[in-house]
């Protein structure tokens, strides 16, 4: 992410680099380099569970970090673990402060993140710890980059939001395309898709309206309709001829058609962390494009009552109505059927809009995909030798393209390949 937008008074007058109060934090008295400490919030909740589940079966013993100390701990006995807990307000700053050290990588699933995720993110980069987190919501990314980025970066913090199935896969996808497309690639569109196992090939699936409430938990659910009412962005030029940046730009604003295998799916646009990081990776991007098309048939019907609704969303009655409905809605306590499977599909163009390449990226349902992929990161930040650059970035600056092809490769996510017979 490479918009440095505000800074912090306590950075700017820190005479001790970065890097130096780092390598004195992980420094054992005879000189060798500790291994970090892994803290896990949210490990109680359904996302939380599948990255505890992914560390432990790499050998890693996370601090459980919330609310409920006895929660935790009947959660640690159902896994057979010997697990430090803390119990700690995880909306407080105050009391995460006082409990994270700049040693310290910090994974954090409670969510919705724009009414309680700020605080942990914002106490790790004061803190100087690495940070990653599973939110989907876009406005939450933005949020951190442009509150926390100086901090983290004076403080030798590496911060990344929305290190799961939001957004990795789309960033890795942006990626692979962009490289494969060559100099030429001015504009990316990636879109998010659900598919199932067990109903032919995966890439011939259609999903459908009922895929988005059975694929997914209630507290995904909540997250999508509370982003309704709040302010979304792209990454475009504001006016023609104009160079390229964040724009405000509402949800479900646009509707884009992915071709691939001979299926066409809709999704509509919405803001995500790769309007952030592709441009810090590919400066000469002048269009990213994020779409959501888990509705299925029912994508532009929905993105038609979204734009109808958008002028009452600018009343802050209805939209405080609206993030109350997303509390109440039905089936919050139903799991997801186990045979949910992910598909991203990324397209580049050039300055015209003429398509040069795409390409597709297949794997798990988005939970599972999510637990790997946070596992992974804290298992790669923790690591003595671990050199991670400081700030707030996307996941390919934070781990190079090679890097986060490991953990997509770890996490069961590949490239699809597109034969020509499907389709037909």
């Amino acid at each position: 992410m490479h918009h440095r937008i505000f800074d912090d008074p306590e950075s700017v007058n820190d005479s001790e680099s970065a890097s130096g109060r780092h390598d004195s934090a992980l420094r054992k008295a005879g000189g060798a380099v500790e291994k970090r400490r892994i803290v896990l919030l949210g490990a109680t909740g359904y996302t939380g569970q599948r990255v505890l589940r992914e560390l432990l079966a790499r050998g890693e013993k996370p601090t459980l970090v919330g609310r409920n100390r006895t929660r935790m701990l009947v959660l640690a006995d159902r896994f057979e673990a010997e697990l430090p807990v803390a119990e700690v307000d995880v909306t407080s700053s105050a009391d995460l402060a006082r409990l994270l050290e700049p040693t310290d990588v910090v994974l954090s699933t409670v969510g919705p993140f724009m009414q309680l995720g700020m605080a942990t993110v914002t106490a790790a980069a004061r803190a100087g710890a690495h940070y990653f987190d599973s939110t989907g919501e876009g406005t939450f990314a933005l949020h951190v980059l442009r509150e926390l980025d100086s901090v983290a970066a004076a403080r030798g913090a590496t911060v990344v939001p929305a290190f799961g199935y939001d957004y990795v896969p789309g960033n890795l996808a942006g990626a692979l395309v962009l490289e494969k497309a060559g100099e030429r690639a001015r504009r990316v569109e990636i879109g998010y898709f659900v598919t199932r196992s067990g109903h032919g090939d995966e890439l011939l699936y259609r999903s459908t309206l009922r895929d988005a409430f059975t694929l997914t938990t209630g507290a995904t659910r909540q997250t999508l309709v509370g982003a309704a009412a709040e302010d979304g962005f792209a990454y475009r030029p504001p006016r023609p001829g104009a160079p390229s940046r964040l724009v405000a730009e509402r949800a479900a604003k646009r509707v884009r058609t992915f071709r691939y295998a001979g299926v066409s799916r809709a999704a509509m646009t919405v803001p995500g962390s790769e309007h952030l990081g592709l441009p810090e990776v590919f400066p000469r991007l002048e269009s990213v494009e994020v779409g959501l098309g888990w509705l299925g048939r029912w994508t532009r019907p929905v993105q038609i009552v979204a734009a109808l609704q958008a002028p009452l969303l600018r009343s802050p009655k209805v939209r405080a109505a609206v993030t109350r409905l997303s509390q109440r809605l039905p089936g919050s306590r139903r799991e997801p059927d186990r045979d949910g499977r992910s598909l991203v599909i990324a397209v580049a163009r050039d300055a015209a809009g003429r398509p040069l390449a795409r390409t597709a990226l297949t794997g798990p349902d988005p939970y599972e995909m999510t637990g790997s992929l946070l596992a992974w990161a804290a298992v790669q930040a923790a690591a003595p030798e671990a050199v991670l650059k400081p700030g707030v970035h996307g996941p390919v600056a934070a781990f190079g393209l090679a890097g986060l092809r490991l953990a997509a490769t770890a996490a069961g996510v590949h490239e699809a390949d597109e034969s020509p017979t499907r389709g037909r």
